[in-house]
């Protein structure tokens, strides 16, 4: 892939709300639980970490609360390799937290992030480093359904036209629909996307938003100035949309445990292949082995496979591939 347009070197942000996360252990439903597993929950920072793992230069930029649970997503998050110094610890606000609340139909998940140290922060973040020398920025769809301040943030990094931003943008479009009602969100969604460079959407996410009729092509034009546009169908498939047209591969075969952080995982593993150079097909695929890392395990962040093996998947031919997707 062209990567003529996101300046060389430099690191890649990730900037947005990571939470303490409670979730019932042994998994049942939150009413009859006796005990929960603290663990750590973040759109931003599941890219980062993986973005580490694969040995991308990856810097976290949020705030936490002055307290035991900020501590702990910071230590969590540094442990990955991801650098944390830029993270503002707020004396006057707490760290947000999330409960998983897992039942017969699936999982629930209850936020009580409301006034969350993350949820104060504003425009002013893009002044100063890790910003002024990162090469990409990435954003989720979540932050700027957290305050009006974390949506003048958003407004801000994408003001600029893409040609003349000194940082290229990803978005993952990652609706929340506790967070907001989609018809507030999808107007709000849709135009993020539009200015951005990169953008990750789930098929039925996109349905859920814009229509529920969608096709991925459907989408894609519904979504024309993004220079990619990455379309996400479950275990299927994903696509990557640019000017020269579309690039589509199966999803890997994968015992599912936990969904929860496999589309975060996805987008690190694509951005990895898209920041060296690789073609788009070999950047889907490492997009899929590594969702495929996070849907095995019960965390948001899983450990990738051993690099010999990354390799060799990434250089099999097509019928191979395809011979471990079931399509």
């Amino acid at each position: 892939m062209n990567t003529a347009l996101i300046p060389p070197g430099g690191q890649v942000v990730c900037v947005g709300e990571t939470m303490a996360a409670l979730t019932p252990d042994p998994s049942e439903p939150l009413e009859g639980a006796d005990r929960l597993r603290l663990a750590v929950a973040g759109a931003e920072s599941n890219v980062a970490m993986y973005l580490a793992d694969h040995g991308i230069p990856a810097v976290w930029l949020s705030a936490v609360g002055d307290d035991p649970l900020g501590r702990r997503v910071l230590t969590a998050v540094a442990s990955a390799g991801v650098d944390v110094s830029y993270v503002r610890t707020d004396p006057h606000r707490p760290t947000g937290l999330m409960v998983k609340n897992p039942g017969p139909d699936g999982t629930r998940v209850h936020y009580y992030r409301s006034g969350s140290a993350a949820s104060a922060l504003g425009p002013e973040l893009l002044d100063r480093e890790p910003v002024t020398r990162a090469r990409m920025l990435h954003f989720s769809g979540i932050t700027p359904a957290l305050s009006t301040s974390c949506r003048a943030l958003m407004d801000r990094a994408l003001e600029l036209a893409a040609a003349r931003r000194p940082y290229a943008v990803s978005f993952d479009v990652n609706h929340r629909a506790a967070l907001w009602p989609a018809d507030v969100a999808a107007p709000v969604l849709r135009r993020l996307a539009n200015e951005a460079d990169i953008v990750f959407v789930g098929l039925d996410e996109a349905q859920g938003l814009w229509g529920s009729g969608l096709t991925a092509e459907e989408v894609r034009g519904l979504l024309l100035c993004p220079r990619v546009v990455v379309v996400k169908d479950g275990a299927r498939t994903a696509t990557a949309f640019t000017s020269d047209g579309a690039t589509t591969v199966p999803a890997l075969r994968t015992r599912v445990v936990e969904p929860v952080g496999a589309g975060d995982a996805f987008a690190a593993g694509f951005l990895t292949g898209v920041l060296r150079g690789d073609t788009l097909t070999r950047a889907l695929r490492l997009g899929h082995i590594t969702a495929a890392s996070a849907l095995q395990v019960t965390a948001d962040h899983g450990p990738l496979p051993p690099p010999q093996e990354t390799a060799r998947l990434l250089g099999l031919r097509e019928e191979e591939w395809r011979s471990l997707t079931g399509r």
